[in-house]
């Protein structure tokens, strides 16, 4: 059995990810276990890691390291038949804390990977239209963006990243905030009419669990062949304030009991004009001047159109089994 290791040495320790990854492998009861280590580069960020693992018939495709580091060994994994196994080690953890995978101890994540259960999800794939006239393809685990939060992205100081995670988005947001302004977009789900809206963020999202006890999108799931889009329209701080209590208070905890849903239905309608939810296989969006996108959490330039669809199951993945 081949298992190869992709990972990024800026992101994680990596003489503790190898003690952990090599005790899973003694554990996990399987015979003549090959480890095939590869490390990412300023260029490559691991698709490439990835393809080279699996012209070596490598059938688990261990990703260690942040959200990139996951997201670009799954597209190479995309449509195949190795499994992902994530051992977190960045900023946000996005896909593992919507899988529930541990994030918060190596070797803990590597256990899941050698002995945990596959899983098919399904991975966004956004096709960008630049400004230039290039198009580009990339895969997505858990959102895309556009609005402020690519904004709030793309101005994250790394060195802050670096030593407080995804709280230095936090100081990217009050930077990013007294500049921002609407976006106008034109959005279209699957075959539907266009319709077009100003906005301060427009998220597409294949799941909706964030840090900080954030349920961006409480009924997102990364295995029913769709997209959820939260629009949000917030025209004051108090508007930011209206959501940022559904998002924490009621998606995460309110709407798990019967009488905390009676309690949503008469207090929602102040927050629905700020923030609404959409669902679809497919989205388009336009914008009339360029503007940033993110991917993960990562930036990845401006655009003019982001058109976005799901491949269904298609990245096996190694989760926590269940009972």
């Amino acid at each position: 059995m081949i298992v190869a290791v992709v990972y990024n040495p800026v992101r994680v320790d990596v003489p503790r990810v190898r003690a952990a990854v090599e005790a899973a492998a003694d554990a996990s009861g399987e015979s003549d276990v090959e480890l095939l280590w590869l490390e990412t580069t300023p260029e490559d960020g691991g698709q490439g890691q990835a393809r080279h693992a699996l012209e070596r018939g490598a059938s688990l495709v261990l990703a260690a390291g942040g959200d990139g580091t996951v997201r670009s060994v799954a597209e190479a994994l995309r449509g195949r038949d190795a499994t992902l196994g994530i051992i977190p080690g960045g900023t946000g953890n996005l896909l593992a804390r919507n899988l529930g995978i541990p994030f918060a101890s190596v070797e803990n994540a590597c256990a899941v990977a050698f002995g945990g259960q596959m899983r098919r999800i399904d991975i966004g794939v956004a096709e960008a239209h630049r400004p230039d006239g290039s198009v580009s393809e990339h895969g997505f685990l858990v959102m895309a963006g556009l609005g402020i939060d690519a904004a709030m992205i793309a101005s994250a100081r790394p060195e802050l990243k670096r030593r407080f995670g995804w709280l230095a988005y936090v100081d990217a947001a009050f930077r990013a905030y007294p500049n921002s302004q609407k976006v106008r977009v034109r959005y279209r789900l699957d075959r539907g009419q266009e319709r077009s809206a100003h906005v301060s963020t427009i998220l597409v999202a294949n799941c909706g669990a964030l840090p900080g006890n954030i349920e961006l999108i409480p009924d997102g799931a990364v295995d029913d062949g769709l997209l959820d889009v939260a629009i949000l329209q917030p025209t004051s701080v108090f508007g930011w304030l209206a959501i940022w209590r559904k998002v924490t208070w009621e998606n995460r905890v309110l709407r798990k009991s019967s009488l905390g849903r009676r309690i949503i239905r008469f207090t929602d309608r102040a927050v629905r004009t700020r923030l609404s939810y959409l669902r679809g296989a497919a989205v388009r969006l336009d914008v009339d001047a360029p503007e940033p996108f993110e991917l993960d959490g990562d930036a990845f330039g401006d655009i003019l159109r982001l058109e976005l669809r799901v491949d269904p199951l298609s990245l096996r993945v190694a989760v926590p089994s269940v009972g």
